[in-house]
């Protein structure tokens, strides 16, 4: 069965680069009828917060992104110990010593010299009474990895083939100093025990991948199918990683972005193909491919959401947003009416506030000085409310009648002095939901 995870940490909100890896990972498991696991990767319990937790979890909800199952690392320290005792008791897992200082300085002494900065592995060389030592006068030391050096190689399902050499890359630490449990190694046995089929990532990971292979496979653990898609740039190419925590999900909700909208759009953005609102997570699953995305940085703006979010909303019907009409105080004998006049004249729900606020109380006049006149004759012939179907037709006729104006010029201006826009609903539509007679 394909089963794929998503894995943040709960450290801070979710953000729209982590939307891309968790979508592209339920999709997946969606499309082939498979198992999506919910992962909280919270071994840092200075940083990881329930408030994050409860945050993921209704960011999701909010999406439609249900997962079959919760998994938190939290709960399975003694896992990773046992497997830490395993890689140990294989000669794969070794102590070391160095300071962060120290180890800043062998980087610089490395790449001083035209070297890769790559750990030297002097840990290794270390005697009992040395590390005796060392703890006693530093406390207990980080445990790295062993790296055989080999070429790590697979095929990745954006990159396609990938090689990395082994012997390019620092033995990766799994354990610090003070205990807690690195993401390399947790991750790694949560893989294996989840049997994990497919791992969708940011191209940053690429160089983890190919550690965390080698302790797959060190533990006796089945590889899974993985994929690096690309990183989000800015809408001109800048990076994207600063302003983050601005995109969070949180927070394009509060703007009135729509889930479908947004999904629509991460779905395809970076691929080959076009990006097409759809109505239904199955309608995403059906048509998602995870072979049709590129290497290359993907540009992201945030703008583009506003225009799918406007068409999501034109195809809804009142059903749909009855709660939300309903709380801005229309009647719900005016609200089906009420859907179908402002709905292709909003581009998120919260616009339907002004436009009520302009049919319960009337607009603020938008009137040309030329136009005074005019309007306020206009105005004279039009009857008190309530108004039906035929009182726009009936009092255009009278004003025409009555001015001799035809045409634009007798159209705009009392569009505009009615509704305080110059553009917006048929006029025929708007008048049987005026509460008031509109004034100077």
């Amino acid at each position: 069965m394909t089963t794929t995870r998503f894995a943040p940490s709960p450290t801070g909100y979710l953000h729209i680069g982590n939307l891309r890896t968790a979508l592209f990972n339920f999709l997946i498991a969606r499309k082939a009828g498979g198992t999506f696991i919910l992962r909280i990767d919270d071994t840092d319990a200075e940083r990881s917060k329930p408030e994050y937790v409860a945050a993921i979890e209704e960011d999701l909800r909010w999406l439609g992104l249900e997962w079959d199952r919760l998994e938190r690392q939290s709960t399975r320290l003694a896992r990773y110990e046992a497997a830490a005792d395993e890689l140990r008791a294989a000669g794969r897992l070794y102590e070391c010593f160095e300071t962060p200082t120290e180890l800043d300085l062998k980087r610089k002494k490395q790449l001083n010299m035209g070297r890769p900065p790559v750990y030297d592995r002097s840990a290794l060389a270390l005697s009992a009474a040395e590390k005796d030592r060392l703890r006693a006068e530093r406390g207990p030391g980080h445990w790295r990895f062993k790296l055989d050096h080999e070429r790590i190689e697979w095929t990745d399902g954006i990159l396609g083939e990938l090689s990395i050499d082994a012997a390019s890359v620092s033995d990766p630490v799994l354990i610090r100093g003070d205990g807690q449990f690195l993401y390399t190694l947790a991750s790694v046995c949560d893989d294996i025990d989840h049997a994990i089929t497919d791992v969708v990532r940011g191209s940053d990971h690429v160089t983890n991948t190919a550690t965390q292979i080698q302790i797959i496979r060190a533990l006796g653990g089945t590889v899974p199918r993985f994929a690096h898609h690309s990183l989000l740039t800015g809408p001109q190419g800048e990076a994207l990683s600063k302003r983050l925590g601005t995109l969070s999900l949180r927070d394009l909700r509060a703007r009135g972005v729509e889930p479908m909208a947004l999904l629509s759009l991460m779905a395809r953005l970076g691929s080959s193909d076009p990006v097409e609102l759809r109505t239904s997570i199955d309608e995403l699953a059906e048509g998602f491919d995870i072979s049709h995305f590129g290497a290359a940085p993907t540009r992201f703006d945030e703008q583009d959401l506003f225009p799918l979010t406007a068409s999501y909303l034109q195809s809804l019907p009142l059903s749909a947003v009855a709660d939300r009409v309903r709380a801005f105080g229309v009647p719900d004998e005016l609200a089906e009416r009420f859907w179908k006049v402002v709905r292709e004249n909003i581009t998120v729900l919260d616009d339907m506030g002004p436009w009520w606020q302009i049919f319960r109380d009337g607009a603020e006049p938008l009137v040309d000085d030329q136009d005074r006149d005019f309007v306020a004759q206009a105005f004279e012939l039009l009857p008190d409310p309530p108004y039906d179907d035929t009182t726009w037709a009936s009092w255009i006729a009278a004003v025409k009648e009555k001015t001799g104006r035809k045409g634009r010029a007798l159209f705009m201006p009392l569009r505009k002095a009615v509704t305080g826009r110059e553009r917006g609903p048929d006029m025929a539509e708007v008048i049987p939901l005026l509460q008031k007679k509109p004034t100077l």
